[in-house]
């Protein structure tokens, strides 16, 4: 063996031993708790996480460790007390084997603190105020409770959400104290809540957007000069403004020392976004199939008064369609505007083939908070093909809408409801081929159980009144059932009056109606029942609801649930499973 091999050998002998040697006297330490678990566990923990520079280079730093164990138990005493155990005994008991440093701690928590006395009492220009004096009485301690700190602080901080959002901005505690008997175990809470004057809103400025007139910007507000201050309005305000789409940011500054006679003024600074925006999609339901679109949209049409333009182009297999808008935005609110809109489209499905074109014009104005009612006027050419019947119809038709949606979020919701009815008529007096009157309605319910359920219900239902034979109607103005949105198990549009041939005709009538009860298995995911039923018909005497129902499976994105639901039909011979894809929540 020669030298150089020699050397190379003893080097990798003297790394592996001085290596190892280096390993084996790598410390760490430890804590371990008894007796305690939960919350009060998981703080005592946090207060007794080993600080990094205590081991460097694999060693403990001993006078480190011994100064961290002096101090354990004051931190697990500290720890404890927002739970209400002021008098836990606690015994340190340092252990050392081998290179691991061991403190294990044990924990008899004792009788934890608990509420004998509370007053909670408000004084000022608010303490008549309902809703105040609602939650001082409500107040989450009571006597006999744990005093549990977070509950002290919630309460707290309720009471002052509260006054501010009333518009006593300068509501504070005169008195904010608990007493604790640790000999006792009891504890007395007081609080004396001042509300101090009542502010209102003063001047509203706009800053940082001159491509749109204040006229335009003012209908987003949900508050006016001399209405009572209050921050969920500035909340609402500036959701509307980022709804819209047509900003990127919108600060709310409420300018409190610059108040004067109690007049709070606003400033509302924004950013305004890009107007005109193009935007390609691809999709797949299995009510349309496969799915092309591009949208056009400009959101400032006209000056500097927000009229908004938009145009649709959708290919699908099943349905071809081009769409262009137009929208004069009302000074009241955002809910008031003028919209007109035509319509170019081509329908091909098993049951029947449509070709449209319509044009409406439209006026909607708000009635309270989620009330809308809206006019129009519809003018309609159509060519449809009805299993072995084809009908070419021209329609004058007016009608009126009204409709309620009170949802607590309309991408994921949690609670809610919506409710909408339809008239829409015509008459050969307005140049149209038949006498036709419709009524519409629909509605549908969205709460919450314990467990992470949630029920979702839907109705729907519509009537017709005619002179003229259903051969004469048109496939858009009868009604078919069936779908991803209507029966599932069934093919979209399949369902209705059949022909001597067994051919699907529509019908003049629709019932149909939905229960689902949904399990939350994370934020983003979740797994549904559900049962449907429904069709369409001619007369009361010959109705017959289709059912189908199933399990479905849930994925919440920033546009909606992404559902994938599998159905079976119910009541039939021969039944078939169906499998539907939507996108979206159905309101």
């Amino acid at each position: 063996m020669n030298s150089m091999v020699f050397f190379r050998i003893a080097f990798i002998l003297v790394f592996l031993i001085t290596g190892a040697s280096h390993l084996t006297a790598a410390e760490n330490v430890e804590v371990v708790i008894h007796g305690l678990e939960g919350e009060v566990l998981e703080n005592v923990e946090s207060a007794l996480s080993v600080p990094e520079g205590m081991i460097r280079e694999g060693r403990v730093n001993e006078p480190w460790l011994e100064y961290f164990r002096d101090g354990a138990e004051e931190k697990i005493r500290k720890a404890m007390e927002p739970y209400g155990y002021y008098n836990p005994v606690v015994n340190v008991i340092p252990e050392k084997s081998g290179g691991k440093y061991s403190l294990v701690i044990r924990v008899s928590p004792g009788k934890p603190v608990r509420i004998t006395e509370r007053k909670v009492s408000i004084t000022g220009p608010g303490a008549g105020e309902k809703s105040l004096t609602g939650l001082a009485s409500d107040f989450p301690l009571r006597k006999g409770d744990i005093l549990l700190h977070r509950k002290y602080e919630d309460g707290k901080g309720l009471l002052k959400a509260a006054a501010q959002d009333l518009g006593y901005l300068d509501a504070d505690f005169q008195v904010s104290r608990i007493l604790v008997s640790k000999e006792e175990s009891s504890a007395s809470i007081e609080l004396i809540f001042e509300t101090g004057p009542r502010y209102r809103f003063g001047q509203i400025r706009f800053e940082g957007s001159p491509e749109y007139s204040e006229r335009f910007l003012r209908r987003h507000l949900t508050f006016r000069k001399g209405d009572v201050f209050s921050q969920s309005k500035l909340g609402e305000t500036q959701l509307h403004l980022l709804n819209s789409r047509r900003f990127n940011s919108a600060l709310m500054t409420p300018e409190k020392d610059e108040a004067e006679d109690l007049l709070v003024p606003v400033l509302i600074t924004l950013k305004a976004a890009p107007p005109k925006r193009f935007r390609a999609g691809i999709g797949y339901s299995t009510d349309t199939g496969s799915r092309l679109s591009a949208k056009y949209t400009d959101l400032n049409v006209y000056g500097d008064r927000g009229h908004e333009f938009s145009g649709i182009l959708t290919l699908s297999e099943r349905l071809q369609g081009l769409g262009v808008g137009y929208i004069i935005p009302g000074s009241k609110d955002i809910d008031n505007l003028t919209a007109f809109r035509l319509n170019v489209q081509n329908e091909e499905l098993d049951t029947y083939d449509n070709k449209l074109l319509s044009f409406e014009a439209s006026r909607t104005r708000s009635f309270r908070k989620g009330r809308l009612g809206t006019v129009f006027a519809k003018v309609q050419h159509e060519e449809s093909t009805i299993a072995p019947e084809s009908v070419t119809s021209f329609f004058v038709m007016p009608g009126l809408r009204f409709s309620q949606l009170i949802y607590d979020d309309l991408v994921r919701p949690t609670k809610g409801f919506r409710f909408a009815i339809e008239m829409r008529g015509t008459s050969k007096y307005l140049i149209s081929d038949m006498n036709l009157l419709q009524v519409l309605a629909q509605g549908n319910l969205l709460f919450p159980l314990p467990g992470r359920l949630s029920v979702f219900t839907r109705v729907q239902t519509a009537m017709s009144f005619q002179d003229e034979p259903l051969s004469e109607l048109p496939a858009s103005l009868r009604f078919f059932a069936g779908g991803d949105r209507s029966v599932r198990g069934y093919k979209y549009q399949s369902l209705g009056p059949e022909d001597k041939s067994g051919e699907v005709t529509g019908g003049k009538h629709l019932i149909e109606g939905s229960i689902e009860i949904e399990r939350a298995l994370s934020d983003d995911w979740g797994i549904a029942v559900f049962y449907d039923a429904g069709n369409a018909f001619n007369s009361l005497s010959d109705i017959k609801l289709y059912q189908g129902a199933g399990l479905g499976l849930r994925y919440n994105t920033v546009i909606g649930a992404i559902r994938l639901d599998v159905a079976r039909q119910i009541g039939v011979e021969n039944p078939k499973f169906r499998i539907h894809f939507s996108a979206g929540f159905q309101l």
